[in-house]
C-alpha cells in the first residue's frame, strides 16, 4: 500500500477568508466590499463560504455587519454560507439572518478559552453543546470545532483525551461535522495524522474537518497528514490571511491558491479555478495595500 492508497479523489475546501481572514484587519470592509470578494471567490468556482460571525461588535468589529452581508448575497443553490456563533445570542442572530449552515467551537483549553471567550473551557464546552442541540432542532447544519486542538500557545500541549472527550460530547449534541482546529499553528503531521486516526476511530467514521494555521509554515504539509487520515474537508483563506487576534503571531490559514495548486497536481479535485481564485487574492490585496502570504498568486502566469 502507497502513503495516498487511501486518499480520494475530492476535497472540499470551506473558504474562511471573509472570516477568519478578515477578522484581524484594521481595515473594516464595508457589506459590498464583502459581497464582492464572496462572488469573485464563487466565481472562481468555491462552493463552501464562511461569511461571518454573530459576535459582539466591539470584540470583532470586523464582523459587525455580518447580518447585511448575508441580506446582500446572490441567492445560489450550488453555494453554501456559513457563518460562526459562539453563543446563544450569536444564534438568534444568525436564525433572524435566515442561515443554514452553522460553525461552532470551544476551545480545549482554559487559557485560551478565556481569552477567546471569556469564559473557563468547562463553561464554553457545555455551552456550545447546548447550542448544538439547539440548533440541531432548528433543522441547521452545525459543524463543531475544537479550538487549540494540536497545542496551546499558553497551556502548551492538549491531551489528547480531553479533544476526544469534546468531540464525543458534540457528536452526542448532535453535530453533524467535528473540526480540528489548529488555532495557534502548532501542529506537525505526524500528529495531525496521529489525532484525525485517533478521532475517527472513536467517532466510528464520523464525518471530520480540518481548520489549519501556517504560523510556522506547515499547513500544507498538515493538510497532506489529514488528507492520508482520510479528512476530505478543510478550512482555507483567500491569500493565506487572518489568524487567531486572541493568539500573538498567529499567522492565517493555509492560503487557498496553494492548497488548490497541490491538490489539483496530485490528481485531486477542488473544483475551484486556479487563476480565477487569485484574481480574487490581487483584489484583496489591492484593499489591504499590501502582497498577501500566498504563493502561487505571485507566481510567473
Amino acid at each position: 500500500m502507497t502513503p495516498f492508497s487511501g486518499v480520494g479523489k475530492a476535497v472540499t475546501l470551506e473558504e474562511v477568508g471573509l472570516r477568519d481572514g478578515l477578522q484581524g484587519e484594521a481595515r473594516l470592509f464595508s457589506v459590498e466590499e464583502k459581497v464582492a470578494l464572496a462572488r469573485l471567490l464563487m466565481d472562481a468556482g468555491v462552493r463552501k463560504l464562511q461569511i461571518g460571525a454573530f459576535v459582539r461588535p466591539d470584540w470583532v468589529p470586523q464582523m459587525a455587519n455580518t447580518e447585511e452581508v448575508f441580506k446582500a448575497l446572490p441567492e445560489r443553490k450550488d453555494v453554501t454560507y456559513t457563518a460562526l456563533v459562539l453563543n446563544e445570542t450569536g444564534l438568534e442572530r444568525a436564525l433572524s439572518a435566515g442561515v443554514t449552515h452553522l460553525y461552532v467551537a470551544a476551545s480545549a483549553s482554559n487559557a485560551h478559552s478565556l481569552k477567546n471567550l471569556n469564559r473557563p473551557m468547562p463553561e464554553a464546552v457545555k455551552g456550545v453543546a447546548r447550542i448544538v442541540d439547539h440548533a440541531k432542532k432548528e433543522g441547521l447544519h452545525v459543524r463543531a470545532g475544537i479550538m487549540v486542538a494540536f497545542g496551546c500557545p499558553f497551556e502548551g500541549p492538549v491531551p489528547v483525551e480531553r479533544v476526544l472527550e469534546i468531540a464525543e460530547r458534540f457528536a452526542d449534541a448532535g453535530a453533524d461535522v467535528i473540526d480540528l482546529a489548529d488555532t495557534a499553528g502548532l501542529a506537525n503531521p505526524k500528529q495531525v495524522y496521529k489525532l484525525v486516526v485517533t478521532v475517527r476511530s472513536e467517532l466510528e467514521g464520523g464525518s471530520l474537518s480540518l481548520h489549519l494555521h501556517d504560523t510556522r509554515g506547515l499547513g500544507l504539509a498538515n493538510l497532506l497528514a489529514g488528507l492520508q487520515g482520510g479528512v476530505t474537508h478543510f478550512d482555507t483563506s483567500v491569500g493565506g490571511i487572518g489568524g487567531c487576534p486572541f493568539i500573538p503571531h498567529a499567522a492565517g490559514n493555509i492560503p487557498t491558491e496553494d492548497a488548490v495548486l497541490m491538490l489539483e497536481e496530485m490528481g485531486i479535485e477542488t473544483g475551484i479555478h486556479l487563476p480565477r481564485l487569485c484574481e480574487a487574492t490581487k483584489w484583496l490585496e489591492t484593499r489591504l495595500g499590501r502582497v498577501l502570504p500566498a504563493k502561487v498568486s505571485h507566481l510567473p502566469a
